[in-house]
């Protein structure tokens, strides 16, 4: 009998993760093969050697508390590799000074317990104490834009100094370009039922729930994707005996990535472009490479884990209406320069994890992590005295200012590393990674689009789409989606069974 044959078309954490569960369920007969457009695996997390030791250059971290991720690592047996921030306290750059990261936020939504005067005038914090009196007009099921809603309801410092900050770190977008209801879910739905104030919402949003209800959803929800507690430090609204709210690999994603590819057992197919996809009488037809040496793939099943545009492109002549959708979801592209200095050189580093920066302030980066102070598997007494930093440059909409050549990023970076932390000396070793496209942006009405897309796909038979663009950019959220999606490949392919060779 044939094997079943199923493509997955990408690579990335999501591509990996639905190749590895695909695996898991039809057996070590099946074959799986795995397309992936550049020349490795890991999509926008990468793992380099940064003057000798492994560091993430794209995604640094993930949610420790999210289930999916600690069940993935659980059954590749990479628990133990599991490493956790240290106590170091995040800042913020606003209004020309670096301070404390203020508490009490929903990713810069003010609950009432927020305590936000080392970063606000007292014109804005009059603003945010104002707020909760004032009259709320929302209409439930609605969606807005979240920078609107928050200038409308606090006024522009909170909005420019604390909210959009917070943002910029997740999706390199701004916050008024982001979507309410796709961004803060759990802050929207606090206002369907409603909530009298914004206030009212963030704090609904972040009440710890009863125990009965702490299941985390699919869905990556603004308090589970990051909350700012009165401390300072960052949680997601969950109870503290949940443990740490961040993890990491020791070693880096690269650790999990390439488990993941090692466990799927996939025939991996690296500098390959998928072309187009066609339906045929008995599956899929993939078309592979360029049109002057084209492959044609046939297979059983396909699923999808590319960003919004490749998506896009493979559904226009199979589903028009998901590809159109898929088509209005914009990318943001950004850069990380990474460094690495000698200790002695780096007396006058604050001992934070690092800055973010608020919108307006005359700096090139969005944000600095100390790595070494963050993570002490990378403090320079843990490893070769070095102590290494890494800053984020671009945000959406501002792809032409990250065309300059690396030397000119490198020097934007140390010019704003020498306002923020004094150090001036030159790095010993810098690693500069440009993310282009690499972060799907969330506007007003992303969970229609999103709807529409799984929808449409839901209606082609052994078809299924994962990935970033869905449902949240964290790597938890894309593991999740992907293991869903190898799920449903795996149920739709049961009238083949006389095919599959599984052994139970």
């Amino acid at each position: 009998m044939d094997a079943l044959r199923i493509a997955v078309v990408g690579a990335g954490v999501s591509g990996l993760a639905a190749a590895h569960r695909l695996r898991v369920l039809l057996g070590p007969a099946a074959e799986i093969t795995v397309l992936e457009r550049s020349d490795r695996i890991g999509g926008v997390l990468r793992t380099v050697e940064l003057a000798g030791v492994p560091y993430d250059v794209g995604a640094e971290a993930f949610l420790a508390r999210r289930p999916e991720i600690l069940a993935l690592l659980d059954e590749l047996g990479l628990r133990e590799q599991i490493v956790h921030p240290t106590s170091a306290a995040p800042s913020v750059r606003a209004g020309g000074r670096t301070v404390g990261l203020p508490g009490g936020t929903l990713l810069g939504v003010p609950t009432g317990a927020a305590r936000l005067d080392g970063v606000l005038s007292p014109a804005g914090l009059a603003a945010v104490a104002a707020e909760p009196a004032r009259d709320l007009h929302w209409e439930p099921g609605g969606d807005v834009a979240l920078g609107g809603l928050l200038r409308d309801r606090f006024g522009d410092e909170l909005a420019d100094r604390i909210a959009d900050p917070l943002l910029g770190g997740v999706y390199a977008g701004r916050v008024d370009a982001l979507g309410l209801r796709a961004t803060i879910p759990t802050l929207a739905a606090a206002l369907d039922a409603g909530a009298p104030s914004l206030t009212a919402a963030a704090d609904a949003a972040t009440a710890t729930p009863p125990p009965a209800s702490r299941g985390i959803p699919a869905r990556e929800s603004g308090s589970e994707r990051a909350r700012v507690a009165p401390s300072g430090r960052v949680s997601c609204g969950l109870p503290a005996s949940a443990g740490p709210v961040f993890g990491a690999l020791r070693g880096g994603y690269r650790v999990l990535l390439d488990t993941l590819a090692a466990a799927a057992g996939a025939d991996m197919r690296l500098g390959t472009t998928v072309r187009s996809l066609e339906r045929t009488p008995t599956g899929w037809r993939l078309t592979l490479g360029p049109a002057t040496a084209s492959e044609a793939l046939d297979v059983d099943a396909v699923l999808l884990a590319v960003p919004a545009p490749a998506v896009r492109r493979l559904l226009a002549d199979v589903s028009p209406t998901a590809a159109a959708a898929a088509g209005e979801i914009e990318l943001a592209s950004s850069v990380v320069v990474a460094l690495a200095y000698r200790e002695a050189d780096t007396a006058s580093l604050p001992s934070t994890s690092g800055a973010l920066i608020a919108a307006g302030e005359p700096l090139s980066i969005k944000g600095a992590t100390h790595s070494s102070n963050k993570w002490g598997h990378l403090a320079a007494g843990a490893t070769d005295g070095l102590v290494r930093l890494r800053t984020s440059l671009g945000r959406f909409g501002e792809a032409a200012e990250l065309q300059v050549d690396d030397a000119a990023l490198v020097a934007r970076a140390r010019a704003d590393l020498a306002t923020l932390t004094g150090i001036t000396a030159a790095p010993v070793a810098v690693h500069v990674q440009r993310w282009g496209g690499g972060l799907p942006q969330y506007a007003v009405g992303h969970d229609d689009r999103v709807r529409t897309i799984e929808n449409m796909v839901a209606g082609l038979p052994r078809l299924a789409v994962a990935g970033s663009a869905l449902h949240g950019v964290g790597v938890p959220a894309c593991v999740g989606t992907a293991r869903a999606a190898a799920e449903r490949v795996g149920a739709s392919l049961a009238p083949l069974s006389g095919r599959d060779s599984r052994t139970g």
